[in-house]
């Protein structure tokens, strides 16, 4: 991992503004380097997904700064803030949000296409290289509605990567998988921080994900309450 950090939270807190104001997260500061595979846990309603969303540009922090490749991301506009995530960050869903009028391939070729600069055989070819690595080719074909949930969750993770990002996050990707599915999913995040140097951040309620992480960060009541390195 190298020193300076891939993505960072310097004071960040997030209050929803309604009749009662509602605080996600407070007084965050957190830096998450290259190469780091990282759990988030704690209790519902600690600010674990909120976090995430924070980090991932998906939301904006009412006070503090996110910074990414150290870009501070708090002084750009909406679009700005659209296309850094497309190009920087791939994003992995309990529920994996997969498009059911698309085949597999031209799911995992969608952020490609959003980004552009690839002709449709470039893009086709990556898009089979992912789900060949995922182990998963032979369903490319298929709609979503015709996989199992493992499989379509591995479809998920081949559609983050479409774009080659460093930082992969996760909110409860193993959420709504069997034991089986879950232990794989897992390994393939390993995998990508081993073999490939991405930084994998997965916000996760099973113990034993947290376990195989090499840092977790447990939030209570919107606060970092431990931050334990492996």
């Amino acid at each position: 991992m190298s020193g300076e950090a891939l993505i960072e939270a310097r004071g960040v807190t997030r209050i929803l503004q309604e009749a009662v104001p509602v605080t996600l997260v407070r007084d965050i500061d957190v830096g998450i380097g290259h190469g780091e595979f990282v759990s988030v846990t704690g209790p519902s309603g600690s600010g674990k997904s909120s976090l995430l969303y924070l980090l991932g540009l998906l939301d904006v922090p009412t006070s503090g700064r996110v910074l990414l490749e150290g870009q501070d991301t708090t002084v750009l506009d909406a679009d700005e803030l659209a296309a850094m995530r497309l190009r920087k960050i791939g994003f992995v869903f309990q529920f994996h949000f997969l498009l059911p009028e698309f085949s597999v391939l031209h799911n995992v070729m969608l952020p490609m296409r959003r980004l552009g600069g690839m002709s449709e055989r470039q893009m086709d070819e990556r898009g089979h290289r992912l789900l060949e690595e995922l182990d998963i080719a032979d369903q490319a074909r298929k709609r979503p509605d015709q996989l199992s949930g493992g499989q379509r969750q591995r479809v998920a993770i081949a559609r983050a990567l479409a774009n080659d990002p460093a930082l992969i996050l996760a909110d409860e990707p193993t959420g709504n998988l069997d034991s089986k599915n879950s232990q794989i999913v897992q390994e393939i995040f390993a995998k990508l921080v081993r073999e490939e140097g991405r930084t994998v951040v997965a916000v996760t309620h099973e113990p034993g994900f947290a376990e195989a992480t090499d840092r977790n960060i447990h939030l209570v009541d919107g606060r970092i309450d431990r931050d334990t390195k492996r």
